[in-house]
């Protein structure tokens, strides 16, 4: 039976979870339709989830629609919690976006729509709340071909929209009136139906588009837009049938070598580490050890997502989803004995850092507890620790996910913990190229081992990289790999104390003394040496800029611009029309919060601003330094003392 891994993608308060109720119902997963107000759907099921509406955490449920399995990943919709849906990105088969008919396009849903096609995913989307006051579908349609670059094909027509009883219907490939638009978006990539369309409309059957039309969608050419309102189940039996007839699926091999991917992990009641796993290939069966990044694992238990339920099995197969116990050494985005993702999503870090303090001192060392367990959970939180002055830091994708945490931080571990006014989170970028280089038996280099390192910028946003220019066969690999592990860990400080971005370091001299010298020798030689390096190209203090999208009655606008002109926006596009002024630019971030707190009073109310991570650009002034944590490599003799009196004594 063929599987598809199925992603539920949205804005927040679009319909994503009312969305999964429905289709869960609808298949006879369940018996009853939950509510994100009563807070009792079936995939949000985190006591936090059903206080706030919202999804926090990715969660997963199997059911069969037609002849196919499908694996539905319900993800969070706001944009604090975008790291969840980036694990997400890399497994999934086809998405459906969901997007709100009378809020329309939004800031996330550009946000999502460039990570599908940026990795390839295909996607259609489906138009919820066609029943609420303000619908209004076919400008929805048409605002997803303007605003996000997709071809839609509008896959239904709605009557009466925005009324309690408007009805949906769905449209036959060949009739009008979908033949004509159908044809012409699918002639586009297609010759041979171009002619057909032309000279011989009678060839094309139903069938045949219906064929071509899965074709492009799985390709990533054509986006079909079904319309429907999720609460009372209208026009959800063609987007299921779409589901199960459009999107493509897989067969899977489970008699193929294991293969899969590590995309989340939470904690048992006991406080055992439970890993959830997607298998691409072959299978697992209960105390088999799989080879993971840092060694075999034996599993003990496996739960699998099977028929709307999770139940404890013997065997997790090709396709299938399950939580794994007995992987204490598993992280998120670990493969398990080979990577079927293929790659995996890059969203913009956070760009928000904050300060943590435990209410009650004694509990301090049980916080930063807490706070790693809880990043195993979310990596991105990015925890931080100033070891010097002992305060700790968590990055933030903004204020929402600060209050989840500490509301977790309360429910799950019993600790109250205060958080300091957020900031924003600057980064470095090399200027120019540098080299540092430090010889084994040649002062000042205490160490036994030699390093030679070259550092260069990288285009922006192409992320950090390395490279050996060297001989690989003359160390043991243990001790290159010592050098590159060190160099993504020490560029999280640079010369100022922010991480390093864009930045590719290649090793160009290496030598060990043989049977003296250790990988130890090599992971402390290698911060001194690529300060050298980043001291001589010198770095460039950046800071986050954000895209904003910006509406305003036309009577405001002059307010408007002002408030812009005073936050240093640079207004990159603006349109008047029906009264209603809409502007696009980019600001720093740190302003962002600003204007939205100024917008209602200065548009009665009516001024919307949406705003998403665009890149990073130099900042002006004199740069702004970060305490830094642990010893100074940008100091060499401090940087010496410091190991010295660390370890009692270099070797």
């Amino acid at each position: 039976m063929r599987t598809l891994n199925l992603g539920i993608l949205a804005h927040v308060d679009a319909g994503k979870t009312s969305l999964t109720e429905r289709l869960l119902f609808d298949a006879g997963v369940i018996d009853k339709l939950g509510s994100v107000d009563t807070g009792n759907t079936q995939t949000d099921t985190l006591e936090l989830e059903r206080l706030r509406g919202i999804t926090i955490r990715a969660a997963v449920v199997s059911f069969a629609i037609g002849d196919r399995i499908v694996n539905l990943i319900d993800t969070p919709g706001h944009p604090d919690f975008i790291a969840e849906v980036e694990r997400v990105l890399g497994l999934l088969d086809a998405a459906v976006v969901v997007v709100s008919a009378v809020e329309g396009v939004q800031a996330q849903t550009r946000v999502l729509v460039r990570a599908l096609r940026r990795l390839g995913v295909p996607f259609i989307f489906f138009v919820n709340k066609v029943d609420r006051r303000g619908a209004r579908y076919q400008e929805v349609v048409e605002a997803l071909a303007a605003q996000l670059a997709v071809r839609p094909i509008a896959m239904s027509s709605v009557i009466d929209a925005g009324a309690k009883l408007a009805r949906v219907e769905t449209l036959a490939p060949g009739d009008e009136p979908l033949f004509t638009p159908l044809c012409e978006a699918l002639a586009e990539n297609d010759e041979a139906l171009l002619a057909d369309y032309i000279l011989a409309p009678g060839r094309l059957s139903e069938e045949r588009l219906g064929r071509c039309l899965a074709e492009q969608v799985a390709s990533g050419l054509v986006h079909p837009v079904f319309a429907g309102a999720a609460m009372t189940g209208v026009g959800i039996p063609a987007l299921a049938s779409a589901i199960a007839t459009i999107l493509p699926g897989r067969c899977s091999n489970p008699d193929g070598p294991v293969a899969g991917k590590i995309f989340k992990i939470e904690r048992g009641w006991g406080g055992e580490k439970l890993a959830y796993i997607y298998l691409a290939s072959g299978t697992v069966r209960l105390r088999q050890y799989l080879d993971l990044p840092r060694g075999p694992e034996r599993v003990t238990a496996i739960h699998l997502f099977e028929a709307g339920r999770i139940e404890g099995a013997e065997r997790l197969r090709a396709g299938q989803i399950a939580r794994v116990a007995g992987l204490a050494g598993a992280r998120i985005g670990d493969a398990v004995g080979g990577d079927p993702a293929g790659g995996r999503a890059h969203f913009a870090p956070p760009t928000l850092e904050t300060r943590v303090l435990a209410r009650r001192p004694s509990d301090k060392a049980a916080l930063w507890l807490a706070l790693n367990q809880m990043a195993e959970q979310d990596p991105l939180i990015n925890l931080r620790r100033n070891e010097e002055t002992d305060e700790v830091f968590v990055s933030l994708y903004g204020e929402v996910q600060k209050d989840v945490i500490q509301s977790t931080l309360l429910t799950d571990f019993g600790l109250e913990a205060k958080f300091e006014e957020s900031t924003v989170i600057l980064v470095e970028r090399p200027v120019a190229t540098g080299v540092g280089l430090q010889i084994l038996f040649k002062e000042p280099n205490p160490f036994l081992a030699t390093v030679g390192l070259r550092v260069e910028p990288r285009p922006p946003g192409a992320g950090n990289s390395f490279a050996l220019e060297v001989d690989v066969g003359q160390m043991p690999i243990a001790f290159y790999r010592a050098v590159e592990e060190t160099v993504f860990e020490a560029l999280k400080q640079g010369i100022f104390g922010w991480q390093v971005i864009d930045c590719h370091v290649a090793m160009t001299a290496a030598r060990h003394s043989s049977p003296a010298s250790t990988a130890a020798d090599f992971r402390q030689l290698t911060p001194w040496v690529l300060a050298t390096a980043l001291s001589a190209a010198r770095t460039v203090l950046c800071e986050p800029i954000d895209r904003f999208y910006l509406e305003t009655p036309a009577e405001n606008l002059s307010g408007v611009v002002t408030l812009l002109a005073k936050s240093a926006a640079t207004t990159t596009d603006s349109v008047i029309a029906d009264g209603v002024a809409r502007l696009e630019g980019t600001m720093a971030s740190q302003m962002v919060r600003g204007v939205q707190q100024h917008l209602p009073g200065l548009t009665s109310g009516a001024g919307t601003m949406e705003s998403s991570f665009d890149h990073y650009a130099p900042v002006a002034g004199p740069p702004r330094s970060r305490p830094r944590s642990g010893p100074d490599p940008f100091n060499g003799v401090e940087y010496l003392l410091r190991l010295h009196r660390l370890a009692g004594g270099i070797s």
